[in-house]
């Protein structure tokens, strides 16, 4: 099979790396891609928000299956487009990818559909939660607990567009649910937690993601079955059947779980720490839900833990870093760590930051404290001028 990898983060190079163990691969192609991923498959310079590019890719390659990493080209149609060509596609169609790219949207479904979620506020005043309506990279949400806060999350939110969605506060466990899709069924996927702001002890403003570890607290299962399927059965009757990987944002509070966002594609980091622990052949799972069966898919995940750490330019997330050289990611790997590139190119031969989150250090052990002792032994490992990194990720083992 061949297959066309969309997209350039940590998030893609994971993917990668799961995807050339399949057995039917035949040829694996992303575009654009990054260092990483040019390692396992050939990297072509087309943009993942170039759907015409895209499309002329697919073409020539010939490709079996386009698997699209990022949020952006899913809410702009390039599915559809994809679609509309002949080509099997793991993402979900404009329509659907509506879940991620309009907060308000996402409400009505889940209103429609019966799944509990955080209540909306007619008025801005603290505690609330300030989103930005559409698509912000992960950087539109801000926690406001003081009007201080407030002043300048509404000020901040400006920046991604006119409409923003009020929230009460939530408070809990934050998880984040996983599930394969084939516009009919949902087969879960383990569940990961996300560290998002930029310092030590959730200080700072919200990023990308700064790390992530697996496994977490919660029935997996439970929480697929009241949030994800009726989601998924809302989107089906509306029209807009949701083909790919639906990901909830969960908050488990005292009374029970609460869906902050839906996001319509893997999460990143999440998908470092989630990739490692699945057994089972991804392609063959990814071809199935493009094909609109999962019926017969089984998933088989290991019974072992991972963390990942996120390593960053030193003016991240309001900035990032270009052309400084990287050293010591060949010993961090010889250390046993995966280790992802996420905003990385060549000078020559010679490996730079290009980007705001330039890596993701992955260790898999039998517990997360373990684990997590060996992602930071390998970040150790690893440096380049103004690198910057939380100390303190799955700080909490839960396994």
């Amino acid at each position: 099979m061949k297959v066309l990898l969309v997209g350039s983060g940590g998030r893609e190079h994971a993917l990668a790396w799961k995807l050339a163990q399949a057995a039917s691969l035949e040829e694996l192609h992303a575009a654009p891609g990054n260092p990483g991923i040019a390692a396992l498959g050939r990297c072509h310079p087309v943009h993942a928000e170039d759907g015409e590019g895209l499309l002329g890719l697919a073409g020539a390659l010939e490709a079996d299956l386009v698997v699209v990493g990022p949020e952006a080209p899913l809410v702009a149609g390039v599915a559809d487009e994809l679609r509309r060509l002949g080509v099997a596609v793991f993402g979900p169609s404009a329509g659907a990818a509506r879940i991620e790219g309009s907060k308000s949207f996402a409400k009505d479904v889940m209103s429609a559909a019966g799944v509990p979620t955080a209540e909306t506020l007619s008025v801005a005043r603290a505690p609330c939660v300030i989103k930005a309506d559409g698509l912000a990279a992960g950087k539109g949400v801000f926690v406001c607990r003081t009007e201080d806060e407030l002043d300048a999350a509404l000020q901040a939110a400006a920046a991604f567009g006119d409409a923003i969605v009020i929230e009460e506060l939530l408070e809990g466990e934050e998880v984040s649910v996983f599930a394969l899709c084939d516009g009919a069924r949902a087969l879960a996927l383990p569940a990961v937690q996300d560290f998002k702001r930029i310092g030590d002890g959730d200080e700072g403003p919200n990023t990308g993601g700064m790390g992530s570890c697996s496994p977490v607290a919660g029935d997996v299962e439970s929480l697929v079955e009241t949030i994800h399927q009726p989601v998924l059965d809302e989107l089906a009757a509306g029209g807009t059947p949701f083909v790919g990987v639906l990901f909830a944002g969960v908050m488990l509070t005292d009374d029970g779980p609460r869906v902050l966002e839906f996001n319509c594609r893997f999460g990143d980091p999440e998908t470092q720490s989630l990739l490692p622990r699945i057994e089972a052949d991804l392609l063959e799972l990814l071809a199935a839900a493009a094909a609109g069966d999962l019926s017969g898919a089984a998933l088989s995940v290991a019974e072992n833990a991972t963390v990942t750490v996120v390593i960053a330019a030193g003016s991240y997330p309001a900035a990032g870093d270009s052309g400084t050289p990287i050293e010591g990611v060949a010993d961090a790997e010889a250390a046993g760590a995966f280790v992802f590139h996420a905003g990385t190119a060549l000078s020559g031969a010679r490996l730079v930051t290009n980007g705001g989150r330039i890596l993701n250090v992955t260790a898999v052990a039998d517990t997360v404290a373990t684990a997590r002792d060996r992602a930071y032994e390998a970040c150790e490992l690893i440096s380049f001028q103004g690198m910057r990194y939380r100390r303190d990720i799955a700080a909490v083992a839960h396994v």
